[in-house]
């Protein structure tokens, strides 16, 4: 048996105890994801419910209020305020298009009341044909509407002027035989105070993790009790309604806000308990998972529901505590099987030793449980066929470069220029180090895409850190060795570098923000100081 190389012995031994590191820390995380979190139980009188939720019947898949053709019908109304009547007395509206002018008769069978909502945009005739059927849908059901919500933060979109909205609202007033009211953030009500004199109380929205400087949990309720006393002391006289208040339960995490399934237990309940101590009049958002939104908010718009989007079921109990993660199954089922891959690549060579057996079966695990948890991830943030096909497509090619890996004899690896060029002059000669060189390149490409779109816009996105993790656990570590790099990877890896540290800049503290400039800087350094590297190699 030929005797390992002393380089490769120290990269099988890099390799090894690196991703026996990064295991650990994985299980360890998805360890404390199972633990349940004991937090404030909320415990309701007899009979009692959450006083308001928003309804929007968008939760199937294919439904969205952008396709004007669509029309929701009765029958699914009816099973989603069947299932809503379990844990509250109102739902709000945001309109009466799409089959929602049902919404007021089929309540009415449940027991439910409405905060009816006219959608008002742009379009100035659609927007007064929406208002007048709300009126006359209002007038005809006084029994069940508690009040006409006469657009929704339609000055925060800049969509109308204050002077505008004022004359929507006078026509609703002298139209109406409800209560009407106005609804937006709670900064926009106070830089547009005059339209307190024409509603018959303010609604404005309270939400921690939207906020400019956005709030940790742990603060998330002194806020809303502030901003709600600070708003009842501006329009004093006036009733307040919080019109939305929530917490996301997934999505990308903004400075100190963290969207998770155990916070949004933890601030429903806080609030609700908080509410009722202090007699807020409030309407949470919202009833159902809308997974639509996800096309205008990314991941964290769709998953604001109390109910989930499929089944209705509650997604957390209101008492008892709750776990972000009910179980290991999936995880440890997606490790053995990389591990088993890795273990049997690495019986079919005796090249490398031991050393090398014991760094493919963790290569192997690691990648076989990045695998799972990055699946799970898609399964909440992929909104569309290109998303699954593209992003699928660069998972494939991370399974794919540790497979090459595997495979790989030690010889060097050349840049993804030259790889490119075996395979199309001499694909004879195209072996696992020309594949690791291409794999290398296009990952290295798809990554840099990546980090730019999230430095440029990054509210809405996603950190892609666990599409991108097992490259990074792999390259960076065997990327500095055996590796020639192109300039067009150089640039890449150069665009990788800026990105993610200039993402990071704005939100050092952000777990979420340091694990992607983690990943980003483990793919970029070793190109970037590969020619340090050899340089000094030659000096010595």
């Amino acid at each position: 048996m030929p005797t390992p190389h002393p380089e490769r012995k120290t990269l099988w031994l890099a390799l090894l105890l690196s991703h026996l590191s990064l295991l650990a820390g994985l299980l360890a995380w998805i360890g404390w994801q199972t633990r349940p979190v004991e937090m404030h139980d909320l415990h309701l009188a007899d009979g009692e419910k959450l006083k308001c939720v928003s309804y929007a019947p968008y939760h199937h898949p294919g439904q969205t209020p952008f396709d004007p053709a669509l029309r929701i019908s009765r029958e699914q109304i009816d099973a989603d305020l069947k299932a809503l009547a379990r844990i509250t007395d109102c739902v709000r509206l945001y309109s009466v298009d799409q089959g929602l002018d049902q919404v007021p008769a089929i309540a009415r069978e449940h027991g439910i009341e409405v905060l009816l909502g006219a959608w008002i945009g742009y379009d100035r005739e659609k927007s007064a044909a929406e208002l007048g059927r709300a009126i006359e849908l209002a007038n005809a059901n006084t029994d069940v509407v508690r009040a006409l919500i006469v657009g929704n933060e339609v000055l925060l979109r800049r969509e109308r002027t204050e002077d505008e909205m004022r004359t929507l609202i006078r026509e609703a007033k002298s139209r109406a035989r409800v209560a009407v009211t106005y609804a937006d953030v709670w900064e926009f009500w106070t830089r547009h105070d005059s339209l307190a004199q024409e509603v018959d109380f303010v609604t404005v929205h309270i939400l921690p993790f939207w906020e400019d400087e956005p709030v940790d949990i742990e603060r998330a309720l002194e806020h809303v009790a502030a901003t709600r006393e600070h708003v009842g002391e501006y329009f004093a006289g006036k009733d307040i309604l919080i019109g939305e208040t929530g917490w996301p339960s997934q999505g990308r995490q903004r400075e100190a806000s963290r969207p998770s399934q155990v916070n949004q237990a933890r601030y429903v309940r806080e609030f609700v308990h908080q509410a009722q101590a202090h007699g807020w009049d409030y309407n949470l958002i919202e009833a159902i998972d809308q997974p639509w939104k996800r096309q205008l908010e990314g991941t964290v718009g769709g998953f604001w529901g109390m109910l989930d989007a499929s089944t209705l079921a509650p997604k957390f109990p209101l008492a008892g505590p709750v776990a972000e993660r009910s179980g290991l199954g999936r995880a440890m089922a997606g490790m053995a099987v990389g591990a088993a891959a890795g273990l049997l690549l690495g019986l079919g060579c005796t090249w490398g030793g031991i050393l090398r057996r014991a760094a493919l079966v963790a290569l192997g695990a690691t990648t076989g449980l990045i695998a799972v948890l990055h699946a799970e991830h898609a399964q909440v943030a992929y909104r569309d066929a290109f998303e699954w096909s593209v992003l699928g497509g660069v998972a494939l090619l991370g399974i794919l470069l540790s497979a090459a890996f595997a495979a790989w004899r030690g010889t060097p690896i050349p840049s993804a220029e030259r790889a490119w060029l075996a395979s199309r002059n001499t694909p004879r000669s195209f072996g696992p180090a020309q594949a690791l060189g291409l794999l290398r390149g296009l990952l290295l490409f798809a990554t840099a895409i990546a980090a730019l779109l999230l430095f440029a816009d990054a509210r809405y996105r996603d950190f892609p850190t666990l599409l991108y993790l097992g490259p990074a656990a792999l390259l960076g570590i065997a990327g500095w060795t055996h590796a020639a790099h192109g300039r067009a990877e150089r640039i890449c890896a150069a665009l990788i570098a800026l990105s993610v540290i200039g993402r990071w800049l704005p939100e050092p503290a952000n777990p979420q923000a340091i694990a992607w400039l983690a990943t980003g800087l483990a793919l970029a350094l070793p190109p970037l100081l590969a020619p340090l590297t050899r340089a000094r190699q030659h000096q010595e």
